[in-house]
């Protein structure tokens, strides 16, 4: 019976030291958890206040905001990476197997995200080469006409917002790879209206209808040089054409009014635009083969 009573206190004893054990193993393994959230999310403000510094400092050096955004980006990635390396390895993991584990993990990303890296890679060029910057409006041939204005430059994408205010984001690896145009990389833009009028109108006289529009509109550039033509001899019109520079910004108001006074100025002075129309000839007696079946029903 005393055996017995003595193995048990041995068993107990045993359990409780087993149990302190985990208990001290638990309440380090438990700090150490604790403190990495806690120097996480010290860092985090860090990173956060450190990036808009770096941000409002570029603004300051009146850096282009393409870069500004490109650059917070990526120092925003490299800082975090760089965090979580520093609180790894201060509390107990080795730089070896850090390193080893981002390596592989590097490989096994690349090659999951090919397209990321292109857009990467991208998005570097469009910074090194600046086909156009925030703010400017372009045109991009390869995106089935896709335009608008230059919203963002981030580190994959690039953002634009159309003309009836949609956002539009393109990845920076197609964008790199696509032609272009940059409507506003000029201050002034050619204005080519082109017009049809009727066989029998008078030539001269629409000549100098046009003539007098161009030169009593507020926007068109009289030093830049104005140009009157007859384009083309149709099928069914004369095409007149009429060529101007204009600022940039006042392009499509320009366009549409003079559209507009063109049309007005016509109608006044009796010049023909002609359309497309369809004259239908009936024979007599069709009418009467037609009408017939339906007396009889």
């Amino acid at each position: 019976m005393d055996q017995e009573i003595q193995e048990a206190k041995s068993l107990y004893y045993s359990y409780k030291q087993l149990f302190f054990r985990l208990s001290s193993g638990f309440d380090k393994t438990g700090l150490k958890v604790v403190m990495a959230l806690l120097v996480f999310v010290g860092g985090r403000k860090v990173i956060q206040w450190f990036v808009s510094f770096i941000k409002k400092s570029m603004e300051r050096a009146s850096v282009d905001k393409g870069v500004i955004q490109f650059t917070g980006s990526l120092l925003r990635i490299v800082l975090y990476i760089l965090l979580v390396f520093s609180i790894a390895t201060h509390f107990g993991v080795k730089e070896s197997s850090i390193a080893a584990l981002l390596g592989t993990a590097g490989v096994t990303v690349g090659l999951a995200l090919q397209g990321g890296l292109a857009n990467i890679a991208g998005g570097i060029m469009l910074l090194i080469f600046k086909p156009f910057q925030v703010g400017d409006y372009i045109i991009i041939a390869q995106q089935n006409g896709c335009e608008g204005t230059v919203y963002k430059i981030e580190i994959c994408y690039t953002t634009l917002i159309s003309i009836d205010n949609k956002h539009i984001v393109i990845p920076n690896g197609t964008l790199s790879g696509s032609i272009i145009t940059n409507v506003t990389a000029r201050d002034l833009r050619k204005l080519e209206i082109k017009v049809g009028i009727s066989y029998d109108s008078d030539i001269k006289k629409a000549k100098a209808i046009l003539e007098e529009i161009l030169h009593n509109d507020e926007d068109t550039k009289d030093d830049q040089g104005m140009v009157v033509f007859v384009d083309e001899l149709g099928e069914s019109a004369v095409v007149m054409g009429l060529r101007v520079w204009v600022a940039t910004e006042k392009y499509w108001p320009a366009r549409w009014r003079l559209n507009e006074l063109i049309k007005e100025a016509f109608d006044a002075n009796g010049i023909e635009i002609p359309y497309n129309q369809l004259q239908v000839h009936v024979k007599k007696q069709d009418m009467i083969t037609i009408i017939s079946p339906l007396n009889q029903l």
